[in-house]
């Protein structure tokens, strides 16, 4: 199987972000030949990616932009499918200066770029990293409703709250859709909750980023949100699932657990008891239920949430991202 995998040329968007090396790291393992596209090849960028296990044959980095459809041309050249991953995500969800420019073009604009790109490659199929924020902001949704692929964010909903990271990826999963129906191509998407997960790039992630602060903040009280989460490691797996075995137009949530805020701190505290954690909790009354069985029917599984956080905190130390300031 392994050689008949080395045959395989899977281009993956975005390469050096959080999710997509892992999905990097998870090809090489099972034996692909990878396409990496990221746009800035300097040491900093790739070091981390050239040091995996089989990257010295068997990855191909390509500097590539979103919104230069030549470059995106190139990258996908020769490849049997695509896992597109390459997407804007803003490190202030309460704050992106210019919507439309940072986010929307990128984002929607640069995705039909990477379909057109397959179409003309001839890919076998393009898998679509969406998340569930394009599912679960719709107002016109019964709160009672248990979160599936049939549920779509509202767009002007999320313009009202100035939802930008949200517009952007219901608008780009819509037309992979469209696209994919429309052409003929093999696509399918994946919706991830919010990530967390040890790193293989050098800097914080966005959504990590939700746990340092956690960690770290020293809040008198936080809002005691739901949420849903799932370990980078499990999406990178539920990603190449997709791929392999999943049929064209689906469309898969991927989330293992949700709780709110209160619990998440809980279990954080037996872990790691030593951090400044918020000292109270105020309720807003939000529910919220998902579920990914539509994904575990493919064979997914995902791990113990408690292993997602010590793995997620221990690397947070060992990077220096985070000292631990005891109580």
């Amino acid at each position: 199987m392994a050689d008949d995998k080395r045959s395989c040329r899977i281009c993956v968007t975005g390469a050096g972000g959080f999710v997509a090396s892992w999905v990097v790291k998870l090809l090489l393992s099972r034996g692909y030949l990878v396409h990496g596209t990221v746009r800035d090849l300097g040491e900093e960028k790739t070091a981390h990616l050239k040091k995996l296990e089989g990257a010295s044959d068997g990855l191909l980095l390509f500097k590539a932009d979103l919104l230069d459809p030549a470059s995106l041309r190139h990258a996908i050249a020769g490849c049997d499918g695509v896992l597109h991953l390459a997407s804007p995500v803003p490190w202030d969800t309460d704050y992106v200066a210019n919507p439309q420019i940072d986010l929307l073009e990128p984002a929607v604009n640069g995705t039909l770029n990477v379909l057109e790109a397959c179409s003309e490659a001839k890919v076998k199929k393009v898998v679509y990293v969406s998340s569930t924020s394009a599912v679960m902001f719709n107002p016109n949704l019964p709160k009672s409703k248990v979160l599936d692929e049939d549920c779509w964010s509202d767009e002007e909903y999320c313009r009202s709250f100035e939802g930008w990271y949200c517009i952007s990826k219901t608008a780009a999963e819509r037309k992979v859709f469209e696209y994919g129906a429309r052409e003929g191509l093999h696509v399918t998407t994946i919706c991830p909750s919010l990530i967390f997960g040890p790193m293989l790039q050098p800097k914080m992630n966005a959504s990590n980023k939700a746990l340092f602060l956690i960690l770290t903040g020293d809040y008198e009280n936080k809002e005691n949100i739901i949420r849903a989460f799932v370990d980078v490691r499990d999406v990178a797996e539920a990603v190449l699932l997709a791929y392999e075995k999943s049929e064209a137009l689906e469309r898969y949530i991927c989330a293992s657990y949700i709780m709110r805020l209160s619990d998440l701190v809980a279990k954080l505290k037996i872990l790691y008891p030593g951090y400044n954690y918020p000292k109270s909790f105020i309720e807003n009354g939000d529910d919220l239920k998902m579920n990914s069985e539509k994904l575990k029917k493919l064979g997914w599984n995902s791990r113990p949430f408690e292993e997602t956080l010590s793995d997620t905190v221990k690397c947070f130390e060992e990077c220096g991202i985070t000292k631990r300031e005891m109580v």
